[in-house]
């Protein structure tokens, strides 16, 4: 994704991955908040679980927001709120791109440990464009 407004520039591509061993919230990504980088886009999100039990996953965005007055702070948002996932299945759970801005998180919470495995693809953008001799 390419905002025509604002030279934006492909810095890496990547894998978010984690094994929720647990039942607490536990950090997928985090948006880079380098001077140089300014937007992440999440293409995927897939959650698989490996185990004989269904269980259930929540999807989190902590960021700044509006709250119920119209003024900016830091909350966290839903995304998926305790979404279901068979015993067995893999699930993608975007239908569209996810754009993260600088320092915002996604934050993961599966029901029972030891069954779910979450990966996110994500492109990570620059303001400024990395020389191909660099790479």
């Amino acid at each position: 994704m390419l905002v025509v407004s604002i030279p934006q520039y492909v810095q890496g591509l990547t894998n978010a991955k984690i094994d929720l061993t647990t039942t607490d919230a536990e950090t997928l990504y985090t948006a880079p908040s380098n001077a140089d980088f300014n937007q992440s886009v999440i293409n995927s999100i897939i959650v698989a679980n490996d185990s004989g039990s269904s269980s259930t996953i929540t999807v989190t965005l902590t960021g700044d927001g509006l709250n119920g007055t119209g003024a900016v702070t830091n909350h966290t948002f839903a995304l998926f709120q305790v979404k279901s996932i068979d015993a067995n299945t893999t699930v993608e759970l975007l239908t569209k791109d996810l754009i993260l801005n600088a320092g915002e998180i996604i934050k993961v919470t599966a029901a029972n440990a030891d069954r779910l495995h979450v990966i996110a693809s994500i492109q990570e953008y620059a303001v400024v464009r990395t020389p191909q001799s660099a790479l």
